[in-house]
């Protein structure tokens, strides 16, 4: 079976939202096993619309759309698909009870034009909406299938967990299905990290590998066809055992896993807590830290330091290492480190001083140097780093290397 995603509406187009559901509905698609091999996005003009529906049909078997199906003028998606298959709408005398029901709940005044949304292709089964007033549609015209649902994803996502999903799997019986899973790696770009594992790329067949880069990471996504959950998942652990054996612990994480997350998991595992003294980031180390939930059981306390005044007044760096090193430097980044682990009494402590751009850098100190310090009771230790790109990518990728270094710290890879 294929299928094609449609995504409906003027604002997509001109990049005010970002459209989130037709990645959603891809997904559950290769859950289900159905093959996706196109996505278009339209805007809200009921020719082009309707042309674009007459194409997906004649190319595929399920035509999914999202969008368009509001009580205003600009809302034509209904109109679009009863042309596009050739029959008139017609009132659907329960879905106007529903509707005006929704309203009679809220305590709230009907509009008008709320009833336009009580219309349905001749022959279309409605999807209740049980988050707002746009009903879904189904609707199997000569041998292929429209399904529309809204474009406010908490409604879409609504109607697929709870009918369009169940449908669309009797549809395709016990045909296989799609599983993928990715594996988070730090520490390598893109084209070395397929370098590293090219004999595994170059053999690879179910599953499938493909290589995502990601900010201050690459993702790696195993794909596999099976027919069941149970025989892709083992098709997947095999070939990610393969990958940890060589990649080892630049491997940080999974799927929906992120580095402040799993950072965060392994100190509340081994009941440490943490301070921070950041230069260069200004504060993003923390800032990442404290997005996660319960972040406040580890982490005490983080502090900016970005003048030689505060690194001396507020972490008791030495003047005389500022005058023999400088800022940018292991010693500096170190006492840092030490610094902020006694004025929050933690067990840990972590610092960042660097060069972060454009400006500033030096034949000696390029923009792009940076020092990371890591202090324990026992030891302190100095890490130096050397990135590219632009001040933002430069500030991302120190917060992202000084977590990962923390991380294989606290898994035992790093020793001080």
């Amino acid at each position: 079976m294929k299928a094609e995603v449609i995504s409906i509406g003027t604002e997509l187009l001109l990049g005010q939202i970002v459209d989130t559901n037709a990645s959603y509905i891809a997904e559950k698609l290769a859950y289900l096993g159905i093959n996706l091999y196109h996505k278009t996005t339209v805007g809200d003009n009921q020719k082009r619309l309707q042309k674009v529906l007459e194409r997906s049909l004649e190319r595929s078997d399920v035509v999914i759309t999202t969008g368009g199906l509001g009580p205003t003028d600009d809302d034509l998606t209904r109109e679009a698909v009863a042309k596009a298959i050739g029959v008139d709408l017609v009132r659907d005398e329960e879905l106007e009870k529903e509707i005006k029901s929704f309203f009679i709940d809220l305590d709230r005044e009907m509009s008008a034009n709320n009833l336009s949304q009580a219309y349905l292709p001749a022959g279309a089964e409605a999807i209740i909406n049980s988050r707002g007033t746009a009903p879904g549609i189904i609707i199997e015209h000569s041998g292929k299938i429209v399904i529309s649902m809204p474009g406010v994803p908490i409604e879409m996502k609504q109607m697929m967990k709870k009918r369009v999903i169940p449908y669309l799997h009797d549809k395709v019986g016990n045909k296989q299905l799609i599983k993928s899973k990715v594996l988070k790696v730090c520490g390598y770009g893109e084209s070395s990290l397929e370098t590293e594992i090219k004999d595994i790329l170059d053999r690879q067949t179910n599953p499938t590998i493909a290589l995502l880069s990601n900010k201050a990471e690459v993702h790696l996504r195993l794909t596999a066809k099976a027919e069941s959950q149970e025989k892709a998942d083992n098709l997947i652990n095999e070939v990610e055992t393969e990958l940890r054996d060589r990649l080892g612990d630049s491997i940080f994480g999974v799927d929906n896993e992120i580095m402040e997350q799993v950072v965060g998991d392994k100190l509340k595992e081994e009941s440490l807590t943490l301070a921070v003294a950041e230069s260069c980031t200004g504060g993003l180390i923390g800032h990442r830290i404290t997005n996660v939930s319960g972040s406040s059981d580890y982490f005490k306390q983080g502090v900016v330091v970005y003048s030689n005044q505060a690194k001396k007044d507020l972490v008791q760096v030495k003047k005389e290492t500022l005058s023999k090193y400088g800022a940018v430097s292991t010693e500096t980044a170190c006492e840092m480190a030490q610094g902020v682990k006694e004025l929050a009494n933690t067990d840990l402590g972590i610092a960042v001083t660097g060069i972060a751009g454009p400006t500033g850098g030096s034949e000696e100190k390029p923009v792009g140097l940076v020092y990371m310090g890591l202090a324990t009771d026992e030891q302190v230790k100095g890490f130096k780093f050397k990135f590219h790109g632009s001040r933002k990518q430069i500030k991302y990728l120190t917060s992202q290397y000084a977590l990962d270094n923390l991380r294989k710290y606290l898994e035992g890879s790093i020793i001080l």
